[in-house]
């Protein structure tokens, strides 16, 4: 799900070689290499102390609430690189918006291997993003995804790491569960300020092909073990999964809920099955993770784009309901197909804009609490399709995008713990506009591609083509 980006952009370290002369350097060079952790995999880059703790740890903003409201997921290029100038440009930006919550997963995404050879680890690119995160007064979240080769049936060393889109959505072995957990202890004491962590990535690797279902119990297995080995760095710590993609599909397909459905389609009874075994068996969890998108499995917006993000409500309330009320997060959430690249590019800025805020408002109504815009970074150039900001390599960059607006604004203007209100709308209007309000803001998007006459609150005004229009009470 989503614009992945399957290569980490790091640097791929080079194995050093031991030149020597003479059978005395010959001999010290291989008992060196036969001494080395991994039976001789390269370690060069990698340091045995993972688990000390990184730069200067802050005081986040949610450091002590499962509820962090509505920010972005950084992927495989983000603001953490570039000219100076734009990536303080940034910083400043979102500092001045209050600090959006911000993910970064630990491989993948903007980050090399964290642990090339089991106990030698490589956290330089992780180390970058939560300096950005810290610098930026945002919440860091961590999304435990993914897992280094070694635990998952690949090679160890630095430079084995295979960065395929097939490797990157392994799962770790289940002999290599533990091993992952005790990967998630060591990020923890790391990052000490990181109080949040989403265990996986749509169950990535988790699928049963021989009874063509997700692999819930491998999932729920791993969660466990990760849940618990976090909670004994620090009780304090929040841990969430089981970050399931709530697909939907016709409702006509075999594999459709028979009575979890609606105008937008139905849900993949998979998906609901794979969520109820992780629910009944879980550890604990402090808050619950789901994803996924407004349209089908075949990329259908039922009955249209705005429409469709009604499914965002449907599934909030139900998730709420199985899980007696626990905090929500959506880690990503979509509502512009993708291209056969996995790129949404499609529709202009306007429209993109407006039907996110459809979406933002769904959620919201569906009483989710957190949730995170899947920020599509390009490494250069000017343009960005519903990027948050342009990119950050020359130094003008780093300005911020509509998208950008849109997120920041939503997640002031509504955050955990916000009594939402009914406002009035005129008759007419009621299928022409998505409203959300409190006693002191009222958000109104147009859903059409035309200028129209609005009466919202008691007030009449003019909205353009998909305007997303923000008034004060």
């Amino acid at each position: 799900m989503g614009r992945h980006g399957w290569t980490s952009g790091a640097r791929r370290w080079r194995l050093t070689a031991i030149l020597g002369v003479g059978a005395a350097v010959l001999a010290l060079a291989v008992t060196l290499l036969n001494t080395l952790p991994g039976n001789g995999a390269g370690t060069d880059g990698t340091s045995r102390d993972g688990d000390k703790v990184h730069g200067t740890p802050t005081t986040t903003p949610d450091a002590e609430t499962p509820e962090v409201g509505w920010g972005f997921t950084h992927t495989q290029f983000s603001a953490d690189e570039g000219s100076s100038a734009a990536t303080e440009r940034v910083e400043g930006m979102l500092a001045d918006a209050g600090g959006l919550p911000q993910i970064q997963h630990i491989m993948g995404w903007g980050s090399d291997n964290p642990e090339p050879v089991k106990g030698r680890y490589d956290f330089e690119d992780m180390d970058r993003r939560v300096d950005f995160i810290r610098a930026s007064g945002g919440t860091p979240v961590v999304t435990l995804c993914c897992a280094p080769d070694w635990m998952k049936g690949g090679k160890a060393g630095v430079g084995n790491t295979d960065w395929s889109q097939s490797a990157l959505e392994t799962a770790p072995e289940p002999a290599h569960f533990k091993d992952f957990a005790a990967l998630a202890a060591t990020v923890a004491k790391r990052y000490p300020d990181v109080r949040h962590f989403i265990v996986w990535n749509e169950f990535k690797g988790f699928w049963n092909d021989a009874e063509a279902r997700w692999d819930y119990e491998g999932y729920t297995q791993l969660y466990n073990l990760v849940y618990k080995a976090l909670k004994k760095v620090n009780p304090e710590i929040m841990v969430g999964g089981p970050y399931l993609s709530m697909d939907s599909v016709d409702p006509r397909s075999e594999d459709a809920s028979p009575t979890f459905k609606g105008a937008w389609g139905a849900m993949d009874r998979r998906i609901l099955d794979a969520f109820a075994y992780w629910n009944k068996n879980k550890a604990g969890a402090d808050f619950v993770v789901v994803d996924g998108s407004s349209y089908t499995n075949d990329d259908e917006m039922l009955p249209g784009e705005f429409a469709a993000t009604d499914k965002f409500t449907a599934v909030s309330t139900w998730v709420r309901q199985q899980t007696g009320d626990l905090p929500l997060w959506w880690a990503e959430y979509y509502v512009e197909p993708a291209d056969g690249n996995d790129e949404r590019e499609g529709w202009s800025e306007p429209r993109r804009v407006a039907v996110q805020a459809a979406g933002l408002i769904a959620l919201a109504k569906g009483g989710t609490t957190s949730a995170f815009y899947w920020n599509p970074e390009n490494e250069k150039g000017t343009d960005c399709a519903g990027c948050l900001w342009t990119p950050t390599s020359g130094k003008n960059g780093g300005r911020k995008l509509p998208m950008f607006d849109l997120v920041s604004r939503f997640g002031a203007a509504f955050p955990p713990g916000t009594a939402y209100q009914t406002v009035p709308v005129a008759a007419d209007d009621v299928p022409n506009v998505r409203v959300l309000a409190t006693d002191k803001t009222v958000l109104v998007v147009n859903t059409l591609n035309r200028q129209i006459s609005a009466k919202v609150d008691g007030k009449r005004f003019e909205m353009q083509a998909y305007e997303v229009k923000w008034l004060s009470r």
